[in-house]
């Protein structure tokens, strides 16, 4: 029998003939009007005009650190329940993470944490560069409790939307309601690049210096001049052309996430499975429809997981917490590490493909089902 994976690209003709066509033009660099065109495409998604296409979520990130002020031997506030990059970019600019545990509602960093963190940081005169937020398996943080306090204290908030392209919170669109917003387009995300990324700005001048970093920070001469230390990270004018037929779909991506979802709701409901989180006035797109095992389940979580996959259904644990993985275990965690790591003990994603086939559906709930029995 076939496996059910858990979120494979969904690319068709549409997809094919953009490539073909950016191919046929001759733009095959990482410059050219597909890309131009894909950072308009998300500009106008998005609101903000300053839009910058690059070579993955994670060169997103570092650059996003360094036009946010990051430097060598800055603290720098990092969610803790999440994927390695996160905090990856911030030891990229030599800087020190310090994790913050999540809370119950979103899954995500913990306002309470955080603020109480900062207040900590600020008696000791040691506030940190940027806090880095991230919006995880589709759902929003809690910006509004979050955002204040940063603000109040001059720190810049980088929303890591990787996995929440077409969320919302409280209307506006994920990746907009930090100060500085990153996407990713790699194979598994909700729109696809194959690999790739976005940073997103309201301001088009740090847009312009993101554009500048990622070219080598090359200055216009006729030889080849530079100044300071730059980056290879633009995007191909190939991989953007897939990305905009991709974006071209969001919207029909994000209502199956949610047609999906609503599905597996109603049918896990009662199971003794917590179920994704809902915060009011946050709209999930569901990237990956994520749960958590029921705290009495013999052998837990990782024995779901054992007879799901036993089924050829391809689940997949939640993030380890950083703060519990090797490199990072020097690091500062505000809080007690609890909750993110209750979070991964329990927690496993379903198949939450777009083009997952209703009676694939079906086998999964049927496996769960099953397990839980």
């Amino acid at each position: 029998m076939a496996r059910v994976y858990l979120s494979p690209p969904d690319v068709g003709e549409l997809e094919r003939e953009a490539l073909l066509r950016a191919f046929d033009s001759g733009w095959i660099a990482p410059v050219g009007p597909e890309l131009d065109g894909f950072e308009r495409d998300i500009a106008e998604l998005t609101g903000w005009p300053g839009a910058v296409a690059l070579s993955s979520g994670t060169a997103a990130l570092h650059l996003a650190l360094l036009v946010s002020g990051v430097q060598p031997g800055d603290d720098v506030f990092v969610s803790t329940f999440t994927f390695a990059a996160t905090a990856n970019a911030v030891i990229y600019c030599g800087a020190h993470p310090v994790f913050i545990d999540s809370e119950t509602t979103s899954w995500s960093m913990s306002p309470e944490l955080l603020a109480e963190a900062l207040h900590d940081a600020k008696r000791r005169n040691k506030l940190p560069a940027a806090v880095v937020v991230v919006d995880l398996y589709g759902q929003c943080a809690d910006y509004g409790a979050i955002a204040p306090i940063c603000h109040e204290l001059g720190i810049p908030i980088i929303e890591d939307a990787a996995e929440a392209l077409g969320a919302t919170h409280l209307g506006r669109p994920a990746g907009t309601v930090g100060d500085i917003g990153v996407y990713s387009f790699n194979g598994n995300k909700i729109v696809t690049t194959s690999g790739g990324g976005m940073l997103i700005t309201p301001d088009e001048a740090v847009a312009e210096r993101v554009r500048y970093l990622s070219t080598q920070a090359r200055l216009p001469a006729v030889h080849y001049e530079h100044e300071e230390v730059g980056y290879n990270y633009r995007l191909s004018n190939l991989l953007a052309a897939l990305g905009r037929a991709q974006l071209s779909r969001l919207d029909e991506f994000v209502a199956r996430k949610r047609e999906i979802a609503a599905r597996y709701d109603e049918e896990l409901a009662g199971t003794g499975l917590v179920l994704p989180p809902r915060v009011p006035g946050m709209d999930a797109t569901y990237w990956l429809y994520s749960i958590l095992a029921p705290e009495d389940l013999d052998g837990g979580r990782d024995a779901l997981l054992e007879k799901l996959m036993a089924r050829g259904v391809g689940a997949r644990a939640l993030w380890r917490p950083l703060h519990a993985q090797p490199p990072f275990r020097s690091a500062r965690v505000v809080g007690s590490g609890q909750t993110s790591e209750a979070l991964f003990d329990r927690g496993l994603s379903l198949p939450c493909a777009t083009e997952l086939t209703d009676d694939d559906q079906s086998r999964v709930i049927d496996a769960v089902l099953t397990a839980l029995a």
